[in-house]
């Protein structure tokens, strides 16, 4: 016969199991559940990460490098002006008397409605800035640190080739800073304590020994050490 001790031993026995085998539920519930939370978590960075990559990423595609500026490009204290390539025809050629000045010729040099003809041959190098007003401007006069507009040739001293010409790219005056070309061209325009500046309206030849072109560097077209001719219109200064 079961007595009441052993079925209160046996009722607690039984209570016991059911409180452990509802922990182990709990627990297991618990370890469900934070894997479950990880497991979301990990998900929803995936996905966000997923979504910030497509919406960002043509955005860091390289962007390819420019491409090298021309030869005579303006650039700070190192080059001559350039003017922009057209399809336009050039202007017709220079008509007049021609004017000669230390081994330079200049065809038509004072019709300014025209390209002059520019040619040069010298035996040595320049030693210094030389210039010959062809026309002699009116207008306002440039400095070192003005921005002018510009027609112009420039040829090598010693055997005349050209190099460069407003003229012949279209024939529209070029216009950029002073202070952002060479030596030369800064002081054949904007004058130095004894050289006059130019002028709107006038027409200038200019003979640069390489010190105060290029120097020692070749560019593009033109040869280390070379001299250089500029027969230059000024048409602005601001």
């Amino acid at each position: 016969m079961v007595t009441s001790k052993q079925r209160r031993e046996q009722s607690r026995r039984q209570l016991e199991r059911q409180l452990e085998a509802r922990e182990q539920y709990e627990a297991s519930r618990k370890r469900r559940t934070l894997i479950a939370t990880i497991a979301g978590t990990v998900i929803l960075a995936v996905v966000v990460v997923i979504v910030v990559i497509v919406a960002t990423g043509g955005k860091d595609k390289k962007k390819p490098a420019a491409a090298s500026p021309p030869a005579s490009t303006p650039t700070a204290s190192s080059s001559a002006p350039t003017s922009p390539t057209s399809s336009a025809p050039p202007p017709p050629a220079a008509k007049g008397p021609s004017v000669a000045f230390e081994g330079v010729t200049v065809k038509g040099a004072a019709d300014l409605k025209g390209s002059p003809g520019v040619t040069s041959k010298s035996s040595k190098d320049a030693t210094k800035l030389a210039f010959k007003d062809l026309v002699v401007g009116k207008g306002k006069a440039a400095s070192p640190k003005s921005t002018v507009s510009v027609q112009y040739t420039g040829v090598l001293y010693k055997t005349g080739k050209e190099f460069d010409s407003s003229w012949t790219k279209g024939g529209q005056p070029v216009s950029f800073p002073l202070d952002q070309v060479v030596k030369g061209f800064t002081q054949g325009i904007g004058g130095t304590a004894t050289i006059p500046p130019m002028k709107v309206g006038g027409r200038r030849i200019m003979i640069l020994p390489s010190t105060l072109g290029y120097g020692a560097q070749a560019n593009g077209p033109i040869p280390a050490n070379s001299s250089l001719v500029f027969v230059v219109d000024l048409t602005k200064v601001s």
